[in-house]
């Protein structure tokens, strides 16, 4: 039986703008559901996800996750009593386990200079209320996404993977490292010890490298990317795999194949957070190398069923897509929850 159960995560941030509103409402309407009556992958998303609007032409496509929500109820992959909403953000205090308190207070205050704000890729839109909400509840889904992992097994989020956020700053459209925010908050609780933090993004993970080196007894960080890509400057991952552009299906799925058990069976996680960017594909504006529609759906398969065959629970994330058409990223984005569907049945989650 699954517990009707949404995290509450402790805050003292304002929940003023009406997408806190609409969250709290849709939490509540949800929680008077009888989630015993539920048997799917639970699935977090938080009504912010897709705020603020960016301007036309942004590379960063902001609406995405609306439609990834969308999707997912509308072919059946995923029922509403799955839903799992964070009713609040996280707390400065949660931030700070990462972030530097300066960096957090001007982020939060829509204070971040000009050249803080052009690093990230945002640019004025940094000041907005709405981006700041949607970057915390980001945050907070992708904590409560480890939490339903932990409990169930296996659970995905519908946003996720901001890995290129440092410290004390934002970097390559992630403004707080989500990934980093989550390991830290889980072992300051105690509740696990080991967390392996898998990363397929075809970009390096340099933010989360960069926070965890040298705590490779707690957080191993593992990233398979695309060598010659952002960022020009990598971070020293516990095992970093670049791969040479145009790599396809099968050598990209054997090197995964080559890699990951052996990570599970020395390092044993307790947890393993999944950023299965979508970027890998052929088809991607910002990837180099060439997966095929085939391919990511096999990747996807391989990474779950490796990790739930190790009795692993395991958290997956959207990480990046680029590509003019959103029909083809919601479609990509869709995989990594099709697969997880799958494995939840295989694996009698």
């Amino acid at each position: 039986m699954l517990r009707a159960c949404v995290t509450l995560c402790t805050t003292t941030a304002p929940r003023s703008t009406r997408s806190s509103i609409q969250a709290r409402l849709i939490v509540s309407e949800l929680s008077t559901r009888q989630f015993a009556a539920a048997s799917g992958v639970p699935t977090v998303y938080h009504p912010a996800y897709s705020a603020p609007q960016l301007p036309d032409g942004h590379r960063f496509p902001m609406g995405v996750f609306r439609r990834i929500y969308d999707s997912l109820l509308e072919q059946g992959i995923v029922s509403p009593s799955q839903i799992h909403i964070p009713p609040e953000l996280p707390s400065d205090e949660m931030l700070h386990l990462v972030h530097t308190p300066k960096y957090v207070s001007a982020f939060s205050e829509g204070r971040l200079d000009a050249n803080a704000c052009r690093r990230i890729g945002f640019g004025v839109c940094m000041a907005d209320p709405n981006l700041i909400e949607r970057t915390k509840s980001e945050v907070a889904g992708t904590l409560l996404t480890a939490e339903l992992a932990l409990q169930h097994g296996l659970a995905v989020n519908t946003a996720g993977g901001t890995h290129h956020a440092f410290p004390a700053y934002g970097s390559g459209f992630c403004i707080l490292n989500d990934l980093a925010v989550t390991a830290r908050v889980l072992l300051e609780r105690g509740t696990v010890q080991r967390i392996l933090i898998l990363d397929l993004d075809v970009h390096q993970a340099d933010g989360t490298a960069a926070i965890f080196e040298g705590e490779s007894d707690s957080v191993y960080t593992l990233s398979v990317h695309a060598a010659s890509n952002f960022p020009l400057n990598k971070q020293r991952s516990t095992l970093d795999i670049p791969l040479a552009d145009g790599v396809g299906d099968d050598d990209y799925l054997r090197t995964v194949a080559d890699t990951l058990p052996g990570v599970l069976s020395g390092f044993k996680p307790q947890l393993v957070l999944y950023d299965g960017g979508i970027d890998v594909h052929q088809k991607d504006a910002l990837g180099r190398l060439a997966l095929t529609d085939a391919g990511l759906m096999r990747r996807e398969m391989q990474v779950l069923d490796t990790c739930l065959s190790a009795g692993i629970p395991t958290a997956g994330y959207m990480g990046g897509g680029y590509n003019n058409s959103m029909d083809f990223l919601v479609k990509c984005h869709v995989m990594l929850h099709q697969a997880a569907k799958q494995m939840w049945i295989d694996h009698e989650l």
